[in-house]
């Protein structure tokens, strides 16, 4: 194996329930993934957590990158508020390029709720522009999960109360199949 994606229940307290998905190199040294292979990867890994549930991307931050690059490559966003910016499910190739160029960022992404309603979520949408990946803390109830996408140090932190480990790895194993990724529960 190449890469180790990791997916175990984190404890970041008593009122969140989350899991982290961590992607590294299958060495001693367990450096996280970056580059073009850690974005094929990830790009695969979000749409099958979401499962049939909508989902989209949340930037709250370098907000012009993100909209020049959305015009550019021809992917739908919406101004959510002042200081952020929602893309609704991008097709897989531009999701993979997405997350290449902006790998280095922390954004958020949401599943079920208010995705895919015309209104959109304001008041988190709002807060996020506010208190960055912080506004998910109040949300992720609401939604069929809130996700902190930190891809720069490999990292994936789904907060949700209807999913559990189990389930995302026996979602996301068969997307990256062909791939040089063993998913598993660490011991």
């Amino acid at each position: 194996m190449k890469y180790l994606l990791d997916i175990e229940p984190l404890d970041l307290g008593e009122d969140v329930r989350a899991i982290g998905l961590e992607l590294v190199e299958a060495d001693e040294n367990r450096e996280p993934v970056r580059g073009p292979d850690a974005a094929a990867v990830w790009s695969r890994v979000l749409p099958a957590a979401a499962g049939q549930e909508p989902w989209a991307l949340d930037f709250f931050s370098h907000l012009d990158r993100v909209r020049d690059f959305c015009e550019r490559h021809q992917i739908a966003f919406k101004e959510a508020s002042q200081r952020s910016i929602v893309i609704p499910a991008p097709e897989a190739e531009k999701l993979e390029s997405l997350l290449d160029r902006f790998q280095a960022e922390t954004f958020g992404a949401r599943a079920g709720g208010a995705i895919g309603k015309a209104e959109g979520d304001t008041a988190l949408e709002g807060d996020l522009a506010r208190r960055g990946v912080d506004a998910y803390h109040g949300a992720f109830r609401s939604y069929y999960f809130c996700a902190v996408c930190s891809f720069e140090d490999g990292s994936l932190v789904l907060l949700t109360e209807k999913l559990w480990a189990g389930e995302v790895i026996r979602r996301v194993r068969p997307t990256l199949a062909g791939f040089e990724v063993e998913v598993r529960l660490p011991a």
